[in-house]
């Protein structure tokens, strides 16, 4: 019954978050113990770039806020490389803190706007 509930949020946000070529959306997915984020083109149906916890060994041994704080940096770093600055938030669902706050901070503190 969480999914579902986290599902119709989601959809909900959906409408009305939309991703273009000129501010793409930043999609996040939380798991129990995996975090990542997507940077994606809603209009061409592209994903530009995506990060993940899962990938990345060295993140194991930190605090679950740590690496969404550090997943949120690599994210805005991949897309300033990609030449994107601005983005919509689409937190997917979930609510505004803990683990997607420290994401959306750690974007922010690299020069991500949103």
């Amino acid at each position: 019954m969480k999914l579902i509930g986290r599902k119709r949020r989601h959809l909900r946000i959906r409408r009305r978050i939309k991703g273009t070529t000129d501010r793409p959306r930043l999609c996040i997915f939380r798991s129990n113990r995996h975090i990542s984020a997507q940077i994606i083109d809603d209009s061409q149906r592209k994903v530009i770039c995506g990060v993940s916890s899962a990938s990345n060994k060295a993140l194991a041994k930190k605090k679950k806020n740590e690496v969404a704080l550090e997943i949120g940096k690599r994210i805005a770093k991949a897309a300033m490389d990609k030449g994107i600055k601005k983005v919509a938030f689409d937190r997917a669902g979930y609510r505004y803190h803990g683990r997607v706050k420290a994401l959306a901070d750690g974007a922010r503190e690299t020069g991500l706007e949103f």
